[in-house]
Parts: C-alpha cells; structure tokens; sequence
C-alpha cells in the first residue's frame, strides 16, 4: 500500500536526552522577578499550603514585596549571558552533546521559566526523539524538585497523542561517580586557595521540617552526601541548609547562623561549597559568596572562600556523561 499523499511526515526515531534544572527570571528586573516567583510559589510541591489559604498571600503581599529585593540580588550575579544558572546549564547540555556525540540528541530546559521542559521536549520530538532520557540535576530527591520536574515532564507528555517512552535519572546523592566528581574538584579548588580553611561547610537548600516528617528523603540523601564526602576529603567538614522562607521551622543547622557561630566561636578561616546544586546560581553566588562572606567576616572571621558548583566543568561533564550513558544502557551501543 502506498503512502497517501496527506500522510504526514516524520523524521526518522532518535534517543534524546532532556536535561533540566530549576529555573530563572529572563531579566534581573522586579517584573521578570514577579513572574518567575509566581510561577514558583504557586506549584503546590514548593509550598504546600492550600491555595485558598496561600494565594492571598502570595498575590496580595509577597508579589508585591519581593521582587524588587529578589531582582537587586540577580542583578549582582547577572552575566553578559544573562542568567548564570540559566548560562551554565546551556553549557553543561553543549558538553554533553559533545561527549555523546551523535549517539543521543541533548536538550534543555527549566522547570520555571524559560526555556521551559515543555518546549524542550516539543524540540527534542520535533528532531525525531521516540526514547527520552530525562535528567533533572538534583543530586538529592525532593518532592519541591524532582518531583516537581516529573510533574512537568509528564503534563507535557500527557497532552500528546504519540508519546515518547521515557526513563528518568534517579536521585545520585550516594552515587561513586558523583562523590569521584565532587571530591576531585573540591580537592582541586581547595588546594588553590591562598590560605587553608580550618572548615569546609557544606551548604544545602533548605527545606520546611515537615517535609522530612512526611516522608520526603532529601534530609536524609544530603546527610550522607556530606558523610561521603567528609570521608574522602582531608578537611573538617560540617552540614547546614541555607535560603529560610516563611515562618515555618525549616531544616537546621541554618547556614547563616552557623557561619556567624564558626566566627564568632573562633574558627577564622573558612571554604563553603554547595553540593545540592549542579550549577552557580543566585542561591551559591549571591547568598552564600556575597552575604555569608558578610555573615563570616563581620562576626570575627578572616579568611573565606565560596567554592563552585561542579559546573561544566571537567569532572562534572565525565560524570554527567558516566549518568548518561548508563541510563541509556541499550538505548544506544
């Protein structure tokens, strides 16, 4: 039988592979700002307070408080590429793509903002993706991340008639080839400090208490991380959770008040570095090199240094590759 003439066309079926981070305003304006932060606050992962409850106040206070204060803090980290989250995780997908060479196509996209895992999977189809590889860079699960990302991905998936299959990277916070990665390139920019810190703080993203009481692991999954790691590195090393929202009790030790207490109870040379996060961003730059350097040396200490984020850089993208590849075990040769 031969094709009819309206059939349509298709390209011929690929592997792709969608990496996804969390997101950003487009611009480091308060309208940008307020539009990224309603999109984020109203995801009833982040905060779990019912919307008749919560939308009040997010609308009618929050959104007419913070952005302002939120674009001041983006506009100290902005770069001539905009967005250093947003900046970084285009690179990280380029170097992928490099690395894979033509045996997957490699996409990105952000669960807030743009350009958004919708639109990254409309790309990745529209080249010919039948088999997708989703991959969410958070070391440690949590419903407000993770979970949150599978949201995305599947109400994408689900408005479509044809659908891809998909496989999605489980959490790597214990992962060899992660802990190989981080503890090389801590190493590597601890030993090329000017001073040596008495103390590397490990700084988490915070999240309510009551999300370990319900059964969210990413308390746990960032405690062993840290232990891993302490064991791997010839340095003290501590655990706290940074960026408090809200009045509700949030996981502790806070980093902001830990770092006051290193200061002032006489640790006075310090390295803090944010394994949770697979790329800088205004949480790493801003709040943890530019105000908890304010916290530390105001409160009695001496030497600080922020350390980054694996990046795209060497270790990070051999092991973004390692996690690839073996997730697209038989997939591709």
């Amino acid at each position: 039988m031969e094709r009819p003439d309206d059939h349509p066309q298709f390209p011929a079926p690929r592997v792709g592979v969608l990496v996804a981070n969390l997101g950003t305003p487009d611009a480091p304006t308060p309208g940008a700002v307020k539009r990224y932060l309603k999109q984020f606050l109203s995801d009833r992962r982040v905060v779990e307070i019912p919307p008749i409850a919560w939308q009040p106040i997010l609308r009618g206070i929050i959104l007419n408080t913070r952005p302002r204060k939120s674009a001041a803090a983006y506009r100290e980290v902005w770069t001539k590429d905009g967005s250093p989250l947003a900046a970084i995780t285009r690179r990280q997908a380029e170097a992928l793509q490099q690395a894979l060479g033509d045996a997957a196509m490699v996409e990105w996209g952000m669960r807030y903002g743009n350009p958004s895992i919708d639109s990254a999977l409309e790309r990745l189809w529209d080249k010919g993706a039948r088999r997708i590889v989703f991959m969410p860079l958070y070391p440690q699960y949590s419903a407000a991340t993770t979970a949150s990302s599978h949201d995305a991905l599947f109400a994408a998936v689900a408005k479509r008639r044809w659908q891809p299959a998909i496989r999605t990277l489980p959490a790597y916070h214990d992962d060899p080839l992660y802990i190989d990665a981080l503890a090389d390139d801590l190493t590597r920019q601890l030993s090329a400090l000017d001073f040596e810190p008495e103390l590397l703080l490990l700084s988490y993203h915070g999240m309510p208490e009551r999300t370990l009481q319900l059964g969210d692991p990413y308390h746990c999954h960032c405690r062993k991380t840290s232990r891993l790691l302490s064991n791997r590195l010839d340095i003290r090393v501590e655990t706290s959770f940074q960026s408090r929202f809200g009045r509700a009790k949030w996981l502790e030790p806070a980093t902001d008040t830990m770092l006051k207490q290193l200061a002032s109870s006489g640790t006075t040379k310090l390295a803090i570095a944010a394994p949770g996060f697979a790329a800088d961003c205004l949480e790493t730059i801003e709040e943890l090199g530019i105000r908890g350097r304010e916290d530390f040396l105001a409160s009695g200490g001496t030497h600080f240094a922020r350390l980054d984020c694996l990046n795209d850089g060497a270790a990070g993208i051999r092991m973004l590759e390692a996690l690839t590849r073996r997730e697209l075990a038989g997939w591709i040769d």
